[in-house]
């Protein structure tokens, strides 16, 4: 059970939860958390989960795979933060968490009780939608707070006009 959430209290504001990664479904669901919380004068939290896998070496090799990854991660979310402040205006809030994606969402949506929404893309690969979209779909993971999910193919006018 997830906690109250607060951003329809006073002093707070509805966020919207954006997963940040290299992948083309990510930059539409970015797009359209941010046009979202354009229009509804909310704002924008762009996640970007390490996943530890890889990090099992020696202590001194494990300790530069970590902080390469993590540069890689905030080189991510700055690149995206850079995009939702030129195209909407707005300063997103950029977190980066290491395990696994799904658990490191509910521990954010957890731990920040303004996050009202998560917003994820469909990929339109013909393996899938994606990971966690997929979850969404499955028994195991279900989100405690409403999930959006936004198309791969919709063009910035068309997020526009819908958010």
């Amino acid at each position: 059970m997830v906690s109250k959430r607060l951003s329809r209290e006073a002093g707070h504001r509805r966020k919207f939860l954006a997963v940040a990664d290299e992948t083309p479904e990510s930059e539409r669901a970015i797009a359209y958390a941010s046009r979202r919380a354009q229009a509804t004068n909310g704002s924008v939290v762009l996640l970007y989960v390490i996943e530890p896998g890889d990090f099992q070496h020696w202590l001194g090799v494990e300790q530069i795979m970590r902080e390469e990854a993590n540069s890689a991660a905030a080189a991510v979310l700055d690149a995206q933060a850079v995009k939702v402040r030129e195209r909407i205006g707005i300063e997103p809030e950029l977190v980066i968490r290491e395990g696994s994606p799904t658990e490191e969402i509910h521990k954010l949506i957890e731990d920040d009780q303004d996050i009202a929404i998560l917003v994820l893309a469909a990929g339109g690969a013909k393996e899938g939608p994606g990971p966690l979209v997929a979850s969404v779909a499955g028994k195991g993971a279900a989100f405690p707070i409403p999930v959006t999910v936004v198309p791969m193919n919709l063009s910035d006018e068309d997020i526009e006009s819908l958010a």
